[in-house]
């Protein structure tokens, strides 16, 4: 369970969170949206410690981040960016294991580990040895899913991940990350600027604007009782 209770944060005059409190029971699927500098991803990088409150506590099952090992805490948490984030003199056999000779697993663990995930994530074992400028964009993106699932962590923070790839391909993704989250049950917090990929991909939807919760709710309620005008005009973007 992640906990965040009554934070704030400013960047230098400008408050982004604004006694920000939510809790995000375990296994659950939550997408973020809201407008621009809404404070989305502070939120998600407050989690694994990359960004610190000025005010209150970010605590995972019970546990204040802060007084965590910051390092051990992160190689512990699954972390998906837009674009191309892997390591770009690394194979891909290299990149998914990356997290895996941090924490020192056996040789043969990581290579069935390997050939799992990117079995997972529908990505022919051929590829193994190649760079990540020799992938398409899509493989880019599972290679990092992939990388982000190795070690089996309980939560995964992803921002944006689809953004820079074709609708084809992100209409793939979103399909494959669905069925991931059921097999491995993991926390997923997932950004996007997407009203649609937000009540297509999450079990709760978080909707915000000017650091603050607009709405918090199961993607149906959201579409049949939206709370106020700012998540009404949200959903007038909605694809059918």
């Amino acid at each position: 369970m992640i906990e965040f209770k009554n934070i704030s944060k400013s960047y230098g005059n400008q408050e982004v969170i604004k006694d920000f409190n939510l809790t995000i029971e375990c296994g659950t699927f939550l997408t973020i949206i809201g407008s621009s500098g809404s404070g989305k991803t502070t939120i998600l990088k407050m989690i694994n410690g990359l960004i610190k409150a000025d005010k209150g506590e970010v605590l995972i099952n019970d546990k204040n981040i802060q007084d965590e090992d910051l390092i051990e805490l992160r190689r512990k948490i699954g972390y998906v960016i837009q674009g191309n984030i892997l390591f770009p003199h690394l194979t891909v056999f290299d990149n998914i294991a990356y997290v895996l000779n941090l924490k020192k697993y056996d040789k043969k663990e990581i290579e069935k580990i390997v050939n799992e995930k990117m079995d997972m994530l529908n990505l022919s074992r051929d590829l193994k040895d190649r760079l990540p400028d020799e992938l398409s964009g899509g493989q880019q993106q599972r290679v990092g899913i992939a990388r982000a699932l190795a070690a089996s962590p309980d939560i995964i923070l992803m921002d944006e991940p689809f953004g820079a790839v074709d609708a084809i391909t992100r209409y793939q993704l979103q399909k494959d990350l669905k069925e991931l989250h059921k097999k491995t049950e993991a926390t997923i917090v997932f950004i996007t600027h997407d009203i649609t990929e937000a009540l297509k991909l999450g079990t709760k939807v978080l909707v915000l604007d000017k650091g603050e919760i607009q709405q918090y709710d199961v993607p149906k309620n959201i579409c049949s009782n939206p709370k106020n005008d700012f998540v009404k005009q949200l959903l007038k973007m909605v694809e059918m």
